[in-house]
């Protein structure tokens, strides 16, 4: 691969791109991110392959990442030259030779498209042209467009704006759409104050939870004393149900290390470090793969675009510590010491990594980066909400229907994120709260469901924006059992070092297991209360002080739950095992005899087709028996 040194090289690749992008020939794209190889991806990709090969086809195959769909996947995109693309969801391996057949028919016979995608937007030579135009053919005017999908209806992807649409391997795909234009103007045409002038007019906050103003950060790095400065990517994302970091690494590296490059010479950095997660081996794999090409070709490394800035980047790879995704914990680790943090009045823009000026931010912030400096900060503060500007991206799970990554922009009501892009609750369930933040934020209630979504407006119900993990909860959910959980994972996450966070979590998290245990006391949710502000006026850092937003934001919300946990030795969700008891109604029951089967401990005694009974003492509470009814026979209370 040649070098790319000037503004032609980079158009030459951005065509050798387009060619691959929209090629001449047929194109089969396999969506092969972590959750899609979960679901089977992989083997849906070496059928196809196989069956390519034994029929001698002219087809291109190739892989992509995720578009966001997860509980759709595997998805498979299909693109005949000169039509829409074709997105297929479900597929299967036995699915594959159906699919070749249609595909080399030009019809949709066998296996009916999930949507199509009429138009694609490229930037190319400098400037944005669009693809697919017109009305789509007749056989595919039944087909939605993606536009048309509720779940991509309001999205507006910036930060994943390639992830699915581009092979995270390919450098010339990525300066396809775009990427490192934004470099070369950066490098060429402006000076380091003027692209941190326009990340602060952008108005972009830190993505990674704490929502500190990026430029803000920049101008303080830049500005600190020290020949030598560091800037760093947090992709130590530990928060449980969250994987919005990971899935950009893995779609597209290159839009990471862009961002980077340009902070870098803003703030006058020549060494830069991206902190993964060692659970996120395709990640590690996609940008170690991304950060040799770009080396190879000279977008890192010494004398870019012959401006005489030099720059590089290295992986580290943490040990699976939460409390690593902490500034300076973070920074501990990399310089091979305990994952730690330090007080917080010594600064990392100004004593960081190795004592000298460095600047954090996540991998979304830094994905954001080259978009802002492509169309200006003006167009990223004119999206989202006044304080909170541009998008959010978010990873929705727990009861809902659309189990996925969403991006959307900052100030999106709560209530379309979880009933227009979710799709609302399985089984027509009612939402009862969500939890917003990681393990260290709130739970939002239902009655706050028309609540914008943003930094400032989380904070006021008392939680957090976090790193944008969105857990739904159903009115099964227990929410002493959610503070719990919590609570006992941070217990086990905490470093250690400082006295408030070691203890006082531990505390916590007994109370907790006492008042699930049916061994509550009178005065336990105000000892719960007073332990919370020790915490957190006492912690070091932001994961002691925290740490009790789980259980002051269900205390507030749903405080009756823990009253009747305590006063009525009763769990209203019928979650907690020491509270309830499995009855069978022998009106409803039918005899069939499969909640017997199912029960691992055989207390379930009946006749063929006659009313069945639990033995109590018997019964170990593990729900077998309430699941596998089909008649709702089953009862807990």
């Amino acid at each position: 691969m040649s070098k790319i040194k000037t503004l032609d090289d980079l158009n030459q690749a951005g065509k050798r791109g387009l060619a691959a992008l929209i090629p001449s020939r047929i194109k089969i794209m396999v969506g092969m991110a972590t959750s899609g190889i979960a679901s089977g991806a992989q083997e849906v990709y070496n059928a196809l392959e196989a069956e390519i090969k034994e029929r001698n086809l002219d087809i291109i195959l190739s892989r992509t990442a995720s578009m966001g769909m997860d509980c759709m996947e595997p998805l498979v995109d299909v693109l005949l030259p000169g039509k829409p693309r074709l997105a297929y969801s479900k597929m299967t391996a036995k699915k594959a030779p159906a699919l070749l057949d249609q595909v080399a028919k030009g019809t949709i016979e066998a296996i009916k498209p999930f949507y199509r995608m009429d138009e694609e937007e490229f930037i190319v030579l400098g400037g944005a042209k669009r693809y697919f135009k017109g009305a789509a053919p007749a056989y595919l005017r039944g087909i939605p467009t993606i536009q048309e999908i509720p779940f991509y209806k309001k999205q507006v992807k910036i930060a994943t704006r390639n992830c699915g649409l581009i092979d995270p391997e390919s450098l010339d795909e990525y300066i396809a759409k775009g990427g490192y234009f934004s470099l070369y103007k950066a490098l060429t045409g402006m000076k380091p104050e003027a692209i941190v002038a326009d990340v602060i007019a952008s108005g972009l906050r830190g993505r990674g939870g704490g929502g500190f103003r990026t430029g803000l950060k920049w101008k303080s790095c830049r500005d600190a004393e020290g020949e030598i400065k560091y800037v760093i990517c947090n992709g130590d994302e530990g928060d449980p149900g969250a994987y919005m970091d990971r899935s950009v690494m893995e779609g597209d590296p290159h839009s990471v290390i862009e961002g980077m490059i340009i902070g870098a010479f803003a703030i006058g950095s020549h060494e830069g470090y991206i902190y993964v997660r060692n659970e996120y081996p395709l990640a590690v794999k996609n940008l170690a793969f991304a950060i040799a090409k770009a080396r190879k070709c000279g977008l890192l490394g010494k004398n870019i675009f012959e401006t005489g800035f030099d720059f590089d980047i290295k992986i580290s790879k943490g040990a699976g510590a939460f409390v690593c995704g902490e500034s300076t914990a973070l920074m501990a680790s990399l310089e091979g010491a305990a994952g730690e943090p330090r007080a917080k009045y010594i600064h990392t823009v100004e004593h960081g990594l190795w004592d000298r000026p460095s600047n954090l931010n996540n991998v979304e912030t830094w994905a954001n980066v080259p978009a802002i400096l492509t169309r200006g900060g003006k167009w990223f503060a004119g999206i989202g909400a006044k304080n909170s500007t541009g998008t959010k991206v978010f990873s929705l799970v727990g009861k809902i229907n659309n189990i996925g990554l969403v991006e959307v922009p900052m100030g999106t009501p709560l209530k379309d994120i979880v009933y227009e892009i979710g799709g609302g609750i399985p089984g027509g369930r009612k939402f009862k709260a969500v939890q917003t933040g990681g393990p260290s934020g709130g739970c939002i209630p239902e009655k706050l469901i028309d609540l914008p979504v943003d930094f400032d407006e989380l904070r006021k119900a008392g939680s957090m924006m976090g790193s944008g993990g969105m857990i739904i909860m159903d009115d099964r959910t227990c929410m002493v059992d959610i503070a719990h959980y919590f609570i006992e994972f941070l217990e086990s996450e905490s470093c250690g070092k400082c006295v408030p966070c070691r203890e006082g979590i531990r505390r916590m998290k007994d109370i907790l297991e006492e008042i699930c245990a049916g061994k509550g006391q009178a005065g336990d949710i105000e000892l719960l209360q007073e332990m919370s502000k020790a915490i957190i006026d006492g912690s070091l850092c932001a994961l002691g002080g925290s740490a009790p937003n789980p259980v002051l934001s269900t205390i507030q919300y749903f405080r009756d739950e823990y009253e009747a946990h305590i006063s009525e030795k009763r769990c209203p969700a019928a979650v907690c095992k020491a509270l309830i008891a499995y009855s069978i109604d022998k009106k409803k029951c039918t005899g069939c005899g499969v909640c017997r089967k199912k029960c691992p401990v055989k207390c379930i005694t009946g006749e063929k087709k006659k009313p069945h009974v639990i033995d109590r003492k018997k019964c170990i509470k593990c729900g077998a028996c309430y699941e596998s009814c089909k008649f709702d026979a089953v009862t807990v209370k």
